[in-house]
């Protein structure tokens, strides 16, 4: 799943987003707000990391433009220690979590899944879909019980039709939130590898929706 880090320090941007990466996220960055403001407001994230110091425009205007645009993104701001007054506008503008510098990246990646977690509307770590089991904590899959190893690519699509909530996604969808901006695979990239999970996991466990895209599990919910 794809995470947009707003952060104008380099060395911890570089930080969370090889956090992000290790534990199974797309990161990608903006270092200022403007850039965060606009990136957003116009392309396609499963959660935003956002400082609320950055130059240009400030985080809190960035969340409240997002909320008042109907973007219902989850965000986990990022604040000093002792800006107590911050971090409380924050949660009542709409944010979803917050994290006080510093902090250690196992906490923030802790967060990120939580709050991506309770957006699609899961309570625990651990997804289940019938046989299928996904823990998102361990980055574990199991199905009938019998674990089951995949690649870092064939986990993230996983997990992010797992949060889907049983609606089907098309294959623009998908490349948006598993890909970054600059992945350079070929069109048919989410096609094969699709058929490379239906391999690991069972011919059924993912169908095709002719002319929509595909579905977790075979069946609308």
């Amino acid at each position: 799943m794809r995470i947009l880090v707003a952060e104008d320090d380099r060395r911890i941007a570089d930080s969370l987003g090889t956090a992000l990466s290790s534990a199974g996220f797309a990161a990608e960055y903006a270092r200022d707000g403007e850039d965060a403001w606009f990136r957003g407001d116009t392309e396609a994230f499963d959660a935003v990391i956002l400082d609320l110091g950055l130059p240009t425009l400030d985080g809190l205007t960035i969340l409240k433009r997002w909320r008042r645009a109907g973007r219902n993104v989850p965000v986990l701001i990022l604040t000093a220690r002792g800006q107590w007054n911050e971090r409380v506008e924050g949660i009542e503008s709409g944010a979803d979590d917050y994290v006080v510098k510093p902090f250690r990246m196992e906490e923030v990646v802790a967060r990120v899944r939580a709050i991506v977690r309770r957006a699609a509307g899961f309570a625990s770590s651990q997804i289940e879909i019938g046989e299928l089991v996904l823990d998102t904590r361990m980055r574990q899959v199991s199905r009938a019980g019998i674990p089951i190893s995949l690649t870092p690519q064939e986990y993230r699509l996983l997990a992010f039709m797992a949060h889907q909530g049983g609606r089907v996604v098309s294959q623009l969808e998908i490349a948006e939130h598993l890909y970054t901006e600059n992945f350079e695979g070929g069109s048919n990239a989410v096609e094969v590898l699709i058929g490379r999970l239906r391999k690991r996991l069972g011919a059924d466990i993912i169908a095709t929706r002719r002319g929509f895209g595909y579905i977790l599990g075979g069946t609308d919910r």
